[in-house]
């Protein structure tokens, strides 16, 4: 059974950092694009980046410069280091791969087979 563990989350204050790692169990994911999507309280979730098998990048413009995704397919873990958090940043962070063979970058929830629980980032002023 495929499943996705995000870690890494918790409690900062504004301008520190903390770095998600989401690991996948049940078969690899080193053929596969992934991402992170995020969901603040009240609001619809959201994208913030993706990574394709070949460890091309893309960025929402809100994280762009402050964030990188990055993936270690040995150990079939994702990772997003995120620097300068901001309150708005708060949410709940969720790990997603997409189908075996997508290997392609995308910001669309819908191309995202397999997803995580998530993980909470609370950022506070």
């Amino acid at each position: 059974q495929v499943q996705l563990v995000e870690s890494g989350g918790g409690l900062v204050q504004t301008g520190e950092s903390l770095r998600l790692s989401c690991a996948a169990s049940g078969r690899t994911f080193s053929n596969n694009a992934m991402g992170w999507f995020r969901r603040a309280q009240g609001k619809e979730r959201e994208f913030v980046a993706t990574i394709s098998w070949s460890g091309g990048t893309t960025y929402a413009s809100s994280v762009k410069d402050r964030f990188t995704i990055s993936r270690d397919k040995a150990k079939n873990t994702l990772y997003l280091q995120m620097n300068s958090l901001k309150p708005e940043d708060t949410a709940v962070y969720y790990c997603a791969a997409r189908t075996e063979g997508d290997i392609y970058n995308s910001n669309r929830q819908l191309d995202y087979r397999h997803w995580g629980q998530g993980t909470q980032v609370t950022v506070s002023s």
